[in-house]
């Protein structure tokens, strides 16, 4: 799950990174009452979810004069579509330099993998891409509690020996936060020491309960639903949806629908030993996504009977085709249910993912 800045801020200020002086507000109206802490110097910065939200006009440049002004001229507008809630009314630091930080997961090594640059702010997607030398890499042994020094040292190159410790503290709160990403971009050096003046943070979805995150608020309505069903379910924007019994078979599905040139809505794993109200369940939740036309179910009845799937297919009532492959146990049952109220099936996961696209092309 994503954080935005002043929650991800408020993690890398726990952990004893300086943060800019900031109130989070949800009205122009609130402003007042913060001027005298946030002095003469004033950034006014839109919480939404989303990158390059300074380039969108999600940033601006204030003073004590004009900030309820532009507070609601922010409040007012909508950020690559976003809406505006809530802003974060900060102090304006004086910036020296301005450096990229960031750790992530290294799928190669499966360990963290910390990135450091002399050059960070809005272009470090320019830098990473047109000057990947630029960027230092190391990559850390997950029990290690603390960085080891020489790898800090190769990191921060001729950078402040005072940007040293923050790269530790972000470790750490990488580590005891479940965190996918840890980003300062950019971090950046002042009269007055070293700050994080913006930060992301990404936690891990697993990990939510052992981090007190009761909602996903990356979730969509219908990915909160398939949650509360048990239900393996990511959407993919097509308009073929897949219902599968197993990972590795409804992947294969999803492939198959790639191959043959259509484009899967979803991936949704029933799982095995569905009964006919879980499939009901799942084939209405399929059928609930606007770009579906068709429905491919494509299960093998192991510990999953296949009549209680057939059931299950002919109790959710939909109005879109549904194509069925089903083998297994109680198979021949199954089929004969769907076949007296009309469904389609096909003997072959290949035949049916044909028949899918020539339906949608």
């Amino acid at each position: 799950m994503k954080l935005v800045e002043h929650e991800a801020k408020n993690v890398v200020k726990e952990f004893g990174i300086a943060v800019p002086a900031g109130f989070l507000i949800s009205s122009a109206d609130e402003i007042p009452s913060h001027l005298d802490a946030l002095g003469e110097r004033i950034v006014l910065k839109a919480q939404v979810d989303v990158g390059g939200r300074g380039k969108a006009g999600g940033i601006m440049m204030a003073n004590p004069q004009n900030a309820v002004s532009l507070a609601q001229e922010l409040f007012n507008k909508t950020i690559k579509g976003l809406p505006v809630h809530e802003i974060l009314i900060e102090q304006r630091l004086e910036i020296q330099h301005e450096y990229y930080l960031s750790i992530t997961v290294d799928r190669s090594s499966k360990q963290p993998l910390i990135l450091f640059s002399d050059d960070g702010g809005v272009e470090i997607e320019v830098t990473a891409k047109e000057h990947p030398e630029a960027i230092r890499k190391g990559v850390a042994n997950p029990l290690m509690r603390d960085l080891p020094p020489f790898m800090i040292r190769e990191l921060i190159g001729s950078a402040p020996k005072d940007v040293g410790p923050v790269i530790n503290k972000l470790y750490h709160a990488f580590c005891d936060k479940d965190a996918l990403l840890a980003e300062i971009n950019p971090l950046v050096i002042t009269p007055q020491g070293v700050y994080a003046a913006d930060a992301k943070f990404i936690v891990d979805d697993n990990a939510l309960g052992r981090q007190g995150v009761t909602v996903n608020r990356d979730l969509s309505e219908r990915e909160r639903e398939a949650e509360t069903h048990g239900f393996s379910y990511v959407e993919l924007g097509g308009s073929i949806g897949v219902i599968g019994n197993g990972a590795g078979l409804t992947m294969a599905t999803l492939d198959l629908i790639e191959f043959y040139g259509g484009k899967a809505a979803n991936f949704l794993d029933v799982g095995g030993g569905a009964e006919s109200e879980r499939v009901m369940r799942a084939v209405r939740l399929v059928a609930s996504v606007p770009s579906v036309k068709v429905i491919v179910v494509n299960l093998l009845g192991g510990i999953t009977k296949c009549d209680e799937v057939a059931k299950g297919i002919i109790d959710a009532g939909i109005h879109q085709k549904v194509i069925v492959r089903l083998a297994g146990t109680n198979e021949a049952a199954g089929r004969k249910m769907l076949s007296e109220k009309g469904y389609e099936m096909l003997d072959t996961m290949d035949l049916v993912v044909k028949k899918a696209v020539q339906v949608t092309a």
